[in-house]
């Protein structure tokens, strides 16, 4: 994907990202496309899928932290993140 394909899909939300991602499985599932329509599809059902991984990472991540941070808090103890945990939060 090029820098400007890349821009726009990171300015979709999980949801719009997901719903497009179906749209596109959806009409190759039909197989009404053209060939080279599929093969451009198909590279951005790629690449929607790859964005949709990374951002349930990050949630993920930030969900783990979130009930680490309340167990410890439970537990009166304080949090201790490394650098890269911070960075992922932010």
């Amino acid at each position: 994907m090029n820098k400007k394909s890349v821009e726009q899909l990171e300015k979709l939300s999980y949801e719009e990202a997901l719903r497009k991602l179906e749209v596109i499985a959806s009409k190759l599932e039909d197989g009404e496309i053209p060939l080279e329509e599929s093969i451009n599809a198909f590279q951005e059902g790629i690449a929607l899928s790859r964005y949709c991984r990374e951002k349930l990472a990050e949630i993920e991540f930030k969900v783990d932290y979130l009930l680490k941070e309340e167990q410890q808090a439970i537990a009166g103890e304080d949090l201790v993140i490394d650098d890269e945990e911070e960075e992922k939060l932010t």
